[in-house]
């Protein structure tokens, strides 16, 4: 099987520099093992959505050399596609509508898990509250989910006891990331997903998913987070500084580095075009580090 990987960023402003470092990594494994790297612009949440983002992302990565091997997709275009998928669980019983709010929810749920308070099925065991919205959860079961992450190693979570019936569509309408996620992935045959580790937690979900829809489930590896000196993701919300486009194999080298790759110094002042044809001949995902963040100064 060919391998395709993809970067999927939400286009919630500019890239920064732990956006850099999981497009570097996707697009240097891809290219190591003559795969395609596709881009899947991520804007189903409108509201947090930034005018002019999607371009100024694109025009980034175009600037800093990568050249994605089809058309970009962009999930707010894709409804129909998450709606069937959706029906597909409604008709195998494992979906179920939820009109309970966040706070009805931390007021009553009585376990945590890894994302905070664990949703106590309130509207599976006593009916939905009349005239409100409803959101559709996925209904987990107490079973492992395990998988080998090619950087992390072995993960198992227990969906039930460690994260609870998970959304799949928003009250407001809008589907949830982990469906959109393992659709958009299934129909663009992904095999390999090359990503931060703060989505090592969502992985078990879309597995879940995977399976119940009967989806191939694709090869992962978690590649460090950049953090600030608080121990922050860099993220917007964070104000993380956006990468520049002026001497862009700068930041090229120092996302190589971060990496584990180790460039020798000589190659920072090389051509863009000769440091990624050294960052794709040299590339060792087995020496991308383990821990989870690792801070930068940024």
């Amino acid at each position: 099987m060919q391998y395709i990987g993809r970067f999927a960023p939400s286009p919630t402003g500019p890239l920064h520099f732990g956006s850099l470092v999981a497009a570097v990594a996707s697009y240097c494994d891809a290219k190591v093992n003559d795969g395609q790297w596709l881009v899947r612009m991520e804007d189903l949440d409108k509201p947090r959505e930034v005018k002019g983002a999607a371009a100024d992302i694109l025009r980034t990565l175009e600037a800093y050399g990568f050249v994605w091997d089809d058309e970009v997709v962009y999930q707010s275009q894709r409804a129909e596609y998450y709606e069937n998928a959706l029906n597909s669980l409604k008709d195998i019983g494992l979906v179920y509508p939820c009109t309970c709010s966040r706070k009805e929810i931390a007021d009553s749920a009585t376990a945590s898990g890894i994302e905070g308070a664990i949703y106590p099925k309130t509207c599976l065991k006593h009916g939905l509250k009349p005239n409100t919205s409803e959101a559709y959860r996925a209904l987990t079961i107490d079973k492992n989910i395990a998988f080998f992450d090619e950087i992390q190693g072995e993960v198992s979570q227990n969906l039930a006891h460690d994260i609870g019936d998970f959304v799949l569509k928003r009250a407001d309408g809008l589907f949830a990331y982990q469906l959109a996620l393992v659709v958009d992935d299934a129909l663009q045959s992904i095999t390999q997903i090359v990503r931060g580790a703060d989505l090592l937690d969502s992985t078990p979900r879309q597995i879940y998913l995977q399976q119940l829809l009967g989806f191939v489930t694709p090869h992962y590896a978690h590649v460090p987070v950049a953090s600030n000196a608080a121990g922050e993701k860099l993220s917007k919300q964070t104000l993380a500084t956006p990468i520049s486009t002026g001497i862009p194999r700068h930041a090229l080298f120092d996302a190589l580095s971060f990496l584990g790759q180790q460039p020798p110094t000589e190659i920072k002042n090389a051509t863009l075009n000769e440091l990624w044809h050294w960052a794709i001949t040299n590339w060792n995902l087995a020496k991308v580090p383990k821990q989870r963040q690792i801070m930068v100064a940024k």
